[in-house]
């Protein structure tokens, strides 16, 4: 159990889960909409110190709540980072079923939505080692929390949003395992290196 273990840096999972969104996401153009929002401070980063998935659950719905109410020009979208929570991805998969039932209970369906990545995600129909799945791959588990009118607006601007997921999966099996890890964005806090799911398992 993670709860057994001292709790990671915050610092370093902060740092850890800046790098992959600079050198990952905005560096291969993994999603973009990503470098408007960080080049404007628009992203808000909590790091939880959840250890179960109760926990981690009323943090979620405090931080949909706030940015529900905030201002989008001041913050735009949230990365709630888990370091010490569902280090197993099927474990993981299952709470999101939670994430999006707390979302509709807070009457934010249609408002904002609720995206995920985990350091072991891995597609339906893929062997574990698919440098595919690392389109969804972060260092740490993260809820990603963004508003419904800027993710309009974002597709508005870019005409062929849908071409996204193909492109990406272009990118990564160009690059390949190697090219992938030369990008050093994984974790630093030991207590987060989860093991991989089991070729086969989604």
């Amino acid at each position: 159990m993670f709860s057994e273990s001292p709790l990671p840096d915050a610092a370093i999972v902060w740092q850890d889960t800046v790098r992959w969104l600079e050198r990952a996401v905005i560096g291969l153009n993994l999603c973009p909409f990503a470098k408007g929002v960080h080049g404007k401070g628009q992203i808000h980063y909590v790091v939880s110190s959840a250890t179960e998935g109760a926990q981690l659950l009323q943090e979620l719905g405090d931080e949909l709540k706030a940015l529900a109410e905030i201002s989008p020009e001041e913050r735009d979208t949230t990365l709630l980072i888990a370091p010490a929570c569902f280090p197993d991805f099927l474990d993981f998969n299952d709470f999101l079923e939670l994430a999006d039932q707390l979302l509709n209970a807070l009457d934010l369906e249609g408002i904002l939505q609720i995206a995920s990545f985990h350091p072991a995600f891995q597609f339906g129909g893929t062997t574990v080692d698919d440098v595919t799945n690392c389109t969804n791959r972060a260092p740490y588990p993260t809820l990603h929390l963004l508003r419904e009118d800027s993710i309009d607006r974002a597709v508005a601007a870019f005409p062929e949003a849908e071409t996204i997921y193909e492109r990406n999966m272009k990118v990564l099996e160009e690059m390949g395992a190697e090219g992938w890890q030369a990008l050093d964005v994984g974790a630093r806090c030991p207590v987060a290196h989860a093991e991989l799911p089991q070729k086969g398992n989604t």
